[in-house]
């Protein structure tokens, strides 16, 4: 996520700002506490290795695309109506 915030300092383009910010909602999605926490005490445990495969490669997906310069629209957005938090996020946040 570091390496694209320097790529792509204050982004003009907006759907690569958008595709940029959903990027850094799927890696806090990944890294949230509640997934350790569930494999540590073995409750739900595949629920959780399948919750942060997914935002993993949604991460890796829009990555690749940005990289490419060819986000597909209807993917970002079918990803980002299926984890709409944090809505104000800005992906400079890792610059």
């Amino acid at each position: 996520m570091c390496e694209l915030a320097y790529l792509y300092p204050n982004e003009g383009d907006t759907l690569r700002r958008q595709a940029l910010n959903q990027c850094a909602r799927e890696l806090l999605l990944a890294q949230s506490s509640d997934w350790l926490f569930i494999i540590t005490n073995g409750t739900m445990v595949e629920y959780a290795h399948k919750a942060i495969k997914e935002h993993i490669g949604r991460f890796t997906k829009l990555y690749y695309q940005i990289k490419k310069d060819k986000i597909d629209p209807a993917y970002l957005l079918d990803v980002f109506n299926k984890d709409d938090i944090f809505p104000e996020i800005d992906y400079m946040i890792y610059h």
